[in-house]
């Protein structure tokens, strides 16, 4: 452990992850205190799996201090969206082509974001508390055909191969960054991913996917990054066969930079899950760090919520 990390570190730390908090509370003192304050929340197992992530990007000739800067632009952007949010009651953009460029196609800017995010699954509370989620109700002993939409950097496309019994799995994202960066990490922590693994750069609808070929369909963090969620919901529906396990995570009053499509309440997403024939079997909703979820629904401040859904099947009239 560095002497330049937050006083409130454990011996237990690991190495790399130590260094990069210290370089962290460097650059961004005042993220310090939040640092301080998740710390004491986070398991031995999660920091050594950070530990191997930061190993693991390490070989890929990316420095610590690299990485720590992926983390603090997505804080920055996380800042600064949510004091837009909090003046003008909406998200910056509201359209894809807006963000297409700055975001998905922006080679520098989403490799940044993905490393960020991927640490952010440890400090961020959100983050943390949506991936143990999906490790809890992640089916262990079904097999089949597994599905994810957006699979980013990769993280739970690699927990769902390591920890459930699925026989072949797929990733579809449009963002060549992610793809790659999802490869890398599968090929790294599991060499003979390729072999039951295709990862695929496409649009989601412009896929020929057979319909009722899914027994398990997993799509986190990308309702809120499209303009009308709701066709998503009705192709995943399509795909996933009667019994299948789906997983979809949004959020509510969350500004980021490329949100564009806004939940302001949780009544709205189980509308729209229902409207797409989805019975809700079981959901975790996170409120904003340091606050209850009463509070978040008073003040209009973010909510991040994981659901897992079952197809009903006696679908009602599409709205």
């Amino acid at each position: 452990m560095t002497s330049s990390a937050p006083n409130s570190i454990a011996t237990t730390v690991p190495d790399y992850v130590a260094t990069l908090l210290g370089i962290i509370s460097e650059r961004n003192p005042t993220h310090q205190k939040h640092l301080d304050s998740v710390l004491p929340r986070i398991t031995q197992e999660e920091l050594d799996r950070l530990e191997k992530y930061l190993v693991f990007c390490v070989q890929q000739d990316l420095t610590l201090e690299y990485l720590a800067d992926c983390y603090l632009v997505l804080v920055a952007d996380a800042v600064n969206e949510l004091m837009y949010f909090t003046r003008h009651g909406e998200y910056r953009y509201s359209t894809f082509e807006e963000v297409a460029n700055l975001v998905y196609f922006n080679e520098e800017y989403m490799n940044q974001y993905m490393h960020g995010l991927a640490i952010s699954l440890i400090f961020w509370t959100s983050h943390l508390e949506t991936h143990r989620f999906f490790n809890k109700v992640l089916p262990r002993d079904h097999r089949g055909d597994y599905l994810e939409i957006g699979p980013g950097h990769g993280t739970f496309l690699m927990t769902a191969m390591q920890e459930s019994a699925y026989d072949q799995f797929r990733g579809i994202d449009i963002s060549e960054t992610s793809i790659a960066q999802t490869k890398a990490i599968l090929g790294h922590f599991i060499p003979e991913s390729d072999r039951n693994c295709a990862l695929i750069v496409q649009d989601f609808f412009a896929s020929d996917m057979p319909k009722n070929s899914f027994d398990a369909i997993v799509m986190g963090e990308v309702l809120e990054h499209v303009e009308n969620p709701k066709p998503f919901l009705d192709k995943i529906y399509e795909l996933a066969k009667d019994d299948a396990f789906v997983f979809i995570t949004t959020c509510v009053n969350a500004p980021q930079l490329d949100h564009i499509y806004l939940f302001r309440t949780l009544d709205e997403v189980a509308d729209m899950l229902h409207r797409a024939n989805f019975e809700i079997k079981d959901l975790k909703p996170i409120p904003y760090e340091g606050k209850t979820l009463e509070e978040c629904v008073t003040q209009q401040l973010p909510i991040n919520v994981a659901y897992v859904l079952t197809k009903r099947h006696l679908p009602l009239e599409s709205a």
